[in-house]
Protein backbone atom coordinates (compact mmCIF):
# COMPACT_ATOMS: atom_id res chain seq x y z
CA UNK A 1 0.00 0.00 0.00
CA UNK A 2 2.87 2.34 0.92
CA UNK A 3 3.97 4.29 -1.77
CA UNK A 4 7.52 5.22 -2.33
CA UNK A 5 8.94 8.76 -2.96
CA UNK A 6 9.69 7.71 -6.74
CA UNK A 7 6.45 6.18 -7.25
CA UNK A 8 4.96 9.41 -6.07
CA UNK A 9 7.52 11.43 -8.53
CA UNK A 10 6.25 9.09 -11.40
CA UNK A 11 2.78 10.55 -10.84
CA UNK A 12 0.91 13.34 -12.51
CA UNK A 13 0.03 16.82 -9.99
CA UNK A 14 -3.53 16.03 -10.81
CA UNK A 15 -2.95 12.45 -9.72
CA UNK A 16 -1.27 12.96 -6.65
CA UNK A 17 -4.07 15.22 -5.58
CA UNK A 18 -6.62 13.03 -6.21
CA UNK A 19 -4.55 10.13 -4.11
CA UNK A 20 -4.44 12.64 -1.58
CA UNK A 21 -8.21 13.05 -1.21
CA UNK A 22 -8.56 9.21 -1.58
CA UNK A 23 -6.33 8.94 1.48
CA UNK A 24 -7.79 11.72 3.39
CA UNK A 25 -11.13 9.93 3.33
CA UNK A 26 -9.59 6.89 4.24
CA UNK A 27 -7.86 8.39 7.39
CA UNK A 28 -11.18 10.00 8.51
CA UNK A 29 -12.98 6.97 8.15
CA UNK A 30 -10.21 5.29 10.24
CA UNK A 31 -10.15 7.93 12.96
CA UNK A 32 -13.93 7.39 13.03
CA UNK A 33 -13.68 3.60 13.08
CA UNK A 34 -10.42 4.03 15.80
CA UNK A 35 -12.82 5.52 18.28
CA UNK A 36 -15.64 3.45 18.50
CA UNK A 37 -13.49 -0.15 18.40
CA UNK A 38 -10.00 -0.90 18.00
CA UNK A 39 -8.30 -0.99 14.60
CA UNK A 40 -6.79 -4.10 13.30
CA UNK A 41 -3.72 -2.03 12.30
CA UNK A 42 -3.09 0.73 15.13
CA UNK A 43 -0.30 1.71 12.71
CA UNK A 44 -2.16 2.53 9.99
CA UNK A 45 -2.88 6.17 10.44
CA UNK A 46 0.25 6.47 10.70
CA UNK A 47 1.32 5.24 7.69
CA UNK A 48 -1.30 7.19 5.70
CA UNK A 49 -0.36 10.60 7.19
CA UNK A 50 3.00 9.98 6.16
CA UNK A 51 1.98 9.11 2.81
CA UNK A 52 -0.02 12.68 2.59
CA UNK A 53 3.11 14.43 3.99
CA UNK A 54 4.90 12.63 1.07
CA UNK A 55 2.52 13.69 -1.76
CA UNK A 56 2.71 17.05 -0.48
CA UNK A 57 6.51 17.37 -0.28
CA UNK A 58 7.03 16.61 -3.27
CA UNK A 59 4.02 18.39 -5.02
CA UNK A 60 6.11 21.38 -3.00
CA UNK A 61 9.24 20.57 -4.60
CA UNK A 62 7.40 20.23 -7.96
CA UNK A 63 6.46 24.27 -7.30
CA UNK A 64 9.99 25.45 -5.99
CA UNK A 65 11.79 24.27 -9.34
CA UNK A 66 8.90 24.89 -11.86
CA UNK A 67 9.63 28.69 -10.09
CA UNK A 68 13.40 28.59 -11.00
CA UNK A 69 13.24 28.61 -14.32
Amino acid sequence: MAMTAEDVREMSDDQIAERMLELREELFRLRFRGSMMELENPQLPKQIRREIARMKTILRERELAGGEV
